[in-house]
């Protein structure tokens, strides 16, 4: 298509995959007067190209809350390879957040509405001073991303009570809906495991990492700060795991512990249909012939 003898370059829609540190972001949504993580992507793609739309993300992080497997989509004129346009967005950003990858959004993809489930992971340090030591008030070296506890955890009470978690429940007890949704949701696993990952700043830490991971058809508001402060609990010994198997029967968000602070959690992937899955997540892959052979509705 030309105008006036000068060739016009179609609006596309781009599909992302994203990574970022929340700590100094007011979450993911665009705030007017405050930091997010939709506003610095979109701010520094203005810089590179023309950006037709907003950025739209498979899920709402919250204030401090981080991502390794964000997914957004955003309708932009460009007229060359992706490959630079990955690289100019990149430029242009903040070290706090990366665009890992970017391919052509297949017709009728959602990030959010095609995803099939979503993976979370929550991170705490366990310390127990030794007798006679005060406990440490903080971790300089990971508190932006675990939580620091020095009382000792019961982990496989822990686990115990986060099985009656899994299956289809409605989790009215541990997050809040939004614009009228229902609070049924399906959680496929959700468990603590000692992680034995090398990360620098835990060389000769003196306790213990433990991770949560939890994988649900899709969440509600704070739904896994809740059931992780909750889990904190019953691993303390401040209540069973029969307890919160019948908090989740209540359905009352009165009965549920205070979140979880946000630092210790990750958004780690989110999860699609096998065929669009692959597209997403694999390191190589021709993203535009796939794009032109699928419409996903």
């Amino acid at each position: 298509m030309a105008t006036g003898g000068y060739a016009v370059t179609p609006a596309r829609t781009i599909c992302a995959l994203v990574a970022y540190d929340g700590t100094d972001f007011h979450g993911f949504q665009y705030q007017a007067n405050a930091p997010s993580v939709q506003g610095a992507l979109e701010t520094a793609l203005d810089c590179c190209c023309r950006r037709e739309g907003r950025v739209t993300g498979a899920g709402r992080t919250d204030a401090g809350v981080h991502a390794n497997g964000q997914v957004v989509t955003v309708p932009v004129v460009w007229g060359h390879e992706l490959a630079a346009l990955e690289r100019a967005w990149n430029v242009h950003l903040s070290p706090t957040i990366s665009v890992r990858r970017v391919r052509e959004a297949p017709i009728g993809f959602h990030p959010r509405f095609s995803a099939s489930s979503r993976t979370y992971r929550y991170t705490v340090l366990m310390y127990v001073a030794p007798t006679g030591f005060p406990a440490p008030k903080h971790s300089p070296l990971t508190d932006r991303f675990a939580l620091l506890v020095t009382q000792p955890l019961d982990v496989a009470a822990m686990n115990v009570a986060a099985s009656a978690l899994i299956g289809v429940h409605d989790f009215a007890t541990f997050g809040q809906a939004t614009h009228g949704e229902s609070t049924q949701r399906q959680v496929v696993a959700a468990q603590w495991q000692e992680s034995t990952s090398s990360l620098p700043a835990l060389d000769g830490f003196p306790g213990r990492r433990l991770v949560f991971t939890i994988t649900a058809n899709a969440f509600l508001r704070q739904m896994v700060r809740n059931v992780v402060g909750t889990l904190l609990r019953v691993g303390r010994g401040e209540m069973t795991p029969d307890d919160v198997a019948a908090m989740l029967a209540a359905c009352d968000r009165r009965l549920s512990a205070p979140p979880a602070p946000p630092q210790g959690l990750v958004l780690e992937r989110v999860t699609y249909p096998p065929d669009l899955d692959r597209w997403i997540h694999a390191e190589a892959l021709d993203e535009t012939s796939f794009a032109r052979r699928h419409e996903i509705f």
